[in-house]
């Protein structure tokens, strides 16, 4: 064979590996119905989670686990997702900052048993303008 032609065999073959390694760690959005459906099947994957922290009257959400001096790397807290199925999280790391205060969490990881190990925790925060905010400011030209 020419030496051109075992350069692009090469070549298609590492571009072969880099995207079939890259399709094999991509995740899945799910709810915690279907999470918990490929945990029965035996399916290990990691999923992605959207859902929402349960609030009480005052705007607080509930459920939420953490105490720093007996383990600071044990949280846990209640999410609900898109399809309104509550469900039990723990995540074995620090609470992240401004928890309290995200909109919408994104979880990844996977069923175990009763509860979801998260691995990642992404939040979505309130935005920091606020339209009564932004309904009095103006523009200078200069």
């Amino acid at each position: 064979m020419k030496k051109s032609s075992l350069f692009i065999i090469a070549i298609i073959a590492v571009a072969a590996a880099i995207i079939l390694s890259t399709t094999a760690d991509a995740s899945m959005y799910v709810g915690f119905g279907e999470a918990r459906a490929r945990a029965a099947e035996g399916n290990t994957t990691k999923v992605h989670v959207v859902g929402r922290l349960p609030r009480d009257a005052r705007k607080q959400p509930v459920g939420l686990e953490y105490d720093p001096l007996k383990d600071p790397n044990y949280f846990a807290f209640t999410l609900v997702d898109s399809t309104q199925i509550a469900q039990r999280v723990v995540y074995n790391n620090p609470k992240p900052q401004d928890f309290d205060a995200s909109e919408q969490v994104v979880i990844t990881g996977a069923m175990k048993g009763d509860v979801f190990m998260a691995d990642q925790i992404l939040l979505k925060c309130p935005s920091k303008y606020v339209k009564k905010d932004l309904e009095g400011a103006t523009a200078s030209v200069q």
